[in-house]
Formats: structure tokens, C-alpha cells, sequence
């Protein structure tokens, strides 16, 4: 039997007191503002207990892990049509990159980069009564948590300053794989990306994807085969062209966000959450993907 919370208090024992903590995002201005020492960790084990360390309880933007939720609710709905907008191939770029769109006839790599993630978004817009409404409601069910909310500080600072997603969206236009108008495709892209929550809220959340694709209440959302190909997506393209670094390292399937959060999985056996706003050079929180190896390396639970 795991000890995980003694694994938890080590990690963030050793972890926290690192000088070097990555930088903190500043392109999304409000995402400035976050304090850099904030460090927490939360594990769920599937059917079991919940264990935390540090400031596991404390609200932050998830940002690129929304792409993940977004890709839940659009597969639910268009299921195998779905991939005939979008690719589903690491890129092995930024998240932001723009020039393979242009070589691959707008057609974005897969769903978790920005242009791949405003395609779920154009779908979401097409086929959800109230979008924004809609979207929220599903990801407050899959955690079972109603007081999770959009920032709208946070949505509004995006879209004041998100130059290269207007011109992705813009590009993704011109090759009529954006079928809705793009700034209200750009005004729901920028609110997922400003939802809030804790650590212990990402767990509750991403839950669906370790258990077979049924939420904590056993309520089931989405297909096995669904649920296996998001993981699949996960492994391969979650941390966008350090994707490769995660699965040799972590052995998880994951996502990432600039407001420092990571999220990753066990299936059927945990999901885990580390928030730390501090980023290494390919946008991930440097202190998630350590504290993510070290969780691996001492409990030997990856899929490999």
C-alpha cells in the first residue's frame, strides 16, 4: 500500500524550497500578478481517498487544460466526424504556432494546440444552445461542483491582448474550417481558457478520463473508446513540443496551462493535479514537471 500523502509532503518539502521556480506568464497580463511561490498538490485515487500538499485549495486560471474539457464535450457530440477538422498528430511546435497551418491547408494538428483548440471551440459555438452557459454547466457536472466559474478579468485581458489567436482563427477562416464567426469563436476560446480552479477541483474534473469515462458520480459522459483516444491525445500532444520530455520522464498522460497547472493520469487508478505559476521554457510549470517525475519515479505508477 502507497503512502501518498508522505510522497506528497516530500515532494513539496523538497520542491518548494527551490530558488530557481521558472517564470511566471506575463503575456496574459492578468496572469502577472499570481504569486511565483504558490505550490500545491492534489492526488485522487480512483474510488478511494484524496490526499493534498501545499496550495492544493487555492483557485488559478487552467487555461490550455480547458482544451482537454472542450475536446470532451465536441467528441460527445460529433463523435468520429470530429476528426475531419482536426488532426490529431503532436506538432512538435509551440502552442502558438501558426506556420504548419499554412502548410497543412488549415488543418491543425491536433486539438490541444490554440488553432486545433479554436476548432473544438467553432464546433462548440455551432452546436450548443448557449455556449459559454452550456460549456460551463458540463465541466461543473464532471466535477460535481457548481461554484466553479469563468475569471472574467482574466477572459477579458486575453482577448484584449491575444493577437496570434485572432490571426490563427483568422487563418483557419480562410481555409473554411472556422464556420462560425470568429470573434464570438474567439469570445468562448478566451472564457474557457479563463476558467478557474483548484487543484483538488482539476482532479474532480479530469476524473472522467481515469475511470472509463464516467464522472465522480458514475454519471458516464463519454465512450471507453472516446475516453482512450483523449488520453492518447494527452500523451502525445499535452505539452505541446515538450510532449516527448513528459511521457520519457512523468509516463502519464497530461495537460498543461500557462497559469502554471498541470494535470495528469493513471487510468483506472489516480488522477493527480500540481500547480506551480512559474514556467520553464516551453511554457510548462517548472515545478509540475518535476514534482510530476518525482511522483512516478517513487510510487512506479506510470503506463509504461
Amino acid at each position: 500500500m502507497q503512502d501518498y500523502q508522505s510522497i506528497l509532503n516530500d515532494i513539496y518539502n523538497k520542491l518548494s524550497k527551490k530558488e530557481d521556480k521558472g517564470t511566471v506568464a506575463s503575456y496574459i497580463p492578468e496572469l502577472k500578478h499570481v504569486d511565483r511561490n504558490a505550490f500545491g498538490i492534489h492526488l485522487q485515487v480512483i474510488g478511494d481517498k484524496t490526499y493534498g500538499a501545499g496550495q492544493y485549495a487555492e483557485k488559478f486560471s487552467i487555461q490550455s487544460i480547458s482544451k482537454v474539457l472542450t475536446l470532451a464535450k465536441a467528441i460527445s457530440i460529433e463523435g468520429h466526424n470530429l476528426w475531419e477538422r482536426v488532426d490529431v498528430e503532436p506538432s512538435g511546435n509551440p502552442f502558438n504556432y501558426l506556420s504548419l497551418l499554412e502548410q497543412e491547408n488549415g488543418i491543425p494538428r491536433n486539438p490541444l494546440i490554440n488553432t486545433g483548440a479554436l476548432v473544438i471551440a467553432d464546433i462548440l459555438v455551432s452546436q450548443l444552445e448557449n455556449p459559454k452557459q452550456d460549456f460551463l454547466n458540463f465541466v461543473r457536472q464532471l466535477a460535481n461542483d457548481d461554484s466553479i466559474n469563468y475569471n472574467e478579468k482574466v477572459a477579458k485581458s486575453e482577448k484584449e491582448t491575444g493577437y496570434r489567436n485572432y490571426a490563427g482563427a483568422n487563418l483557419l477562416k480562410s481555409f473554411g474550417n472556422l464556420k462560425n464567426d470568429v470573434d464570438e469563436v474567439l469570445d468562448f476560446y478566451f472564457h474557457q481558457c479563463s476558467i478557474e480552479m483548484t487543484c483538488e477541483q482539476l482532479t474532480k474534473t479530469l476524473y472522467v478520463f481515469a475511470n472509463k469515462g464516467a464522472c465522480m458520480l458514475e454519471k458516464v459522459h463519454l465512450k471507453k473508446s472516446q475516453t482512450k483516444r483523449i488520453n492518447a491525445i494527452m500523451l502525445t500532444c499535452g505539452f505541446y513540443d515538450e510532449a516527448g520530455e513528459f511521457a520519457f520522464e512523468v509516463g502519464l498522460p497530461g495537460k498543461s496551462g500557462v497559469g502554471g497547472g498541470i494535470v495528469a493520469l493513471l487510468p483506472k487508478e489516480f488522477v493527480i493535479s500540481v500547480w506551480s505559476p512559474g514556467l520553464n521554457a516551453k511554457g510548462n510549470s517548472k515545478l509540475g514537471m518535476q514534482a510530476l517525475e518525482i511522483f512516478t519515479t517513487k510510487t512506479n505508477l506510470s503506463i509504461f
